[in-house]
């Protein structure tokens, strides 16, 4: 590498990491974006409240929006420019709104497993906006021990480098106990959960989860600071929630016919918490169908009813680059194409910044300029 200048070296595992820090911020240089446009009617029933709802398809095609990596298929049509999206926003505004079809269906969400390495790195980046090196660090202390008082040093976690989900019995009967005490019954599912680790785990060691459930994140408060607090409560609660069974919603899709147009509205009720009570996972991106969307309360309409029209709304969109990684998604990505083991996630996020191939602008990695030279003379 001396063409390169200095004593450089990229270690097999890095390499990848730097690879696709690289080709993450090509792509980005060489996105097109594409205009597109949707349209949303404010309608209003016999009841409240008023609604919005998403012009979804126009004859026998539905409307597209978003992620444009695939062609357009027969099927679809694409609201390309201000003057078609104006023109059916004319054409709306003159028919009736008529409720077609409502659907209502339960949907559950189910609990995640309890933490291994790479999800533990994952969502504390994502919830607590640790580094990977700093989350490591934090779950040795509580893994090695913490003076609780009277009690002495005390281990509060299992070992922090695993890839298996595996829960020993008796922690299995801990908690289970624990939330029926504490939560009841009805949080209780019939049999102990059981998750399957990835096919590739090493089943040494059990999952992430605290050494004994009934040390609570507020009954170890005083004995910890605020940091390893944060993890221990995130450790405890995804533990928990774990063996709980599963949130229940009441799904609702309303189609209203306005001519050749269909237009949707969705929305959901949460009927019974379930795990959420105690736990809920953190998400990356903002994904394409907003959950707001999703959470928000319809009113009861009837088939066939007429609707009020308020407004038809049309609004510009812009597609979106993939955005860099931040290292939770790193880690994630790693993982999936079984890159590294739960022991190096570490040692990969802080030596491709420490040789200076990265660097971390608002929590999301940028190639340097050396970055890109080194990954272009690996790869060829």
């Amino acid at each position: 590498c001396r063409t390169v200048g200095g004593r450089l070296s990229a270690g097999r595992v890095q390499s990848v990491a730097l690879r696709m820090v690289v080709e993450r911020e090509r792509e980005i240089e060489n996105f097109v974006k594409t205009e597109y446009w949707t349209v949303t009617a404010n309608v209003a029933s016999k009841l409240p409240p008023a609604f919005d709802a998403r012009l979804w398809r126009i004859g026998e095609q539905t409307v597209k929006t978003g992620g444009f990596d695939q062609e357009i298929k027969k099927n679809e049509v694409l609201i390309a420019n201000e003057e078609q999206a104006s023109g059916i926003v004319a054409e709306a505004k003159e028919q009736d709104f008529v409720v077609s079809e409502v659907t209502t269906k339960e949907r559950k969400r189910n609990p995640v497993p309890p933490f291994v390495t790479s999800k533990l790195q994952q969502e504390a980046s994502r919830k607590l906006g640790f580094a990977v090196k700093k989350t490591m660090m934090l779950a040795q202390k509580l893994y090695e021990g913490v003076e609780l008082g009277a009690e002495g040093s005390v281990g509060l976690i299992t070992y922090m480098r695993t890839d298996s989900t595996r829960v020993s019995e008796t922690a299995l009967n801990e908690v289970r106990d624990f939330i029926g005490t504490q939560y009841g019954a009805n949080y209780l599912p019939e049999k102990a959960v059981h998750y399957r680790s990835k096919k590739d785990a090493q089943d040494a060691h059990e999952a992430i989860r605290p050494t004994d459930v009934s040390r609570t994140p507020d009954a170890v408060a005083k004995y910890l600071d605020k940091d390893g607090l944060k993890l221990y409560r995130l450790i405890w609660q995804r533990f928990v929630a774990s063996q709980m069974n599963p949130a229940i919603y009441d799904q609702t899709t309303i189609d209203i016919e306005a001519g050749r147009f269909l237009f949707r509205a969705t929305g959901s009720v949460l009927k019974f918490d379930g795990f959420l009570k105690v736990y809920e996972e953190g998400r990356d991106e903002k994904a394409d169908d907003d959950t707001d969307e999703a959470a928000r309360k319809l009113p009861l309409v009837a088939q066939g009813e007429q609707l009020k029209l308020n407004s038809v709304t049309p609004e510009q969109h812009f597609t979106e680059p993939p955005p860099r990684y931040t290292e939770a998604t790193l880690v994630k990505a790693l993982e999936e194409k079984g890159i590294g083991r739960p022991s190096t996630y570490a040692a990969i996020m802080t030596t491709i910044q420490d040789r200076e191939y990265v660097e971390r602008i608002d929590s999301r990695f940028h190639p340097t300029a050396l970055g890109m030279t080194v990954n272009d003379l690996l790869v060829e």
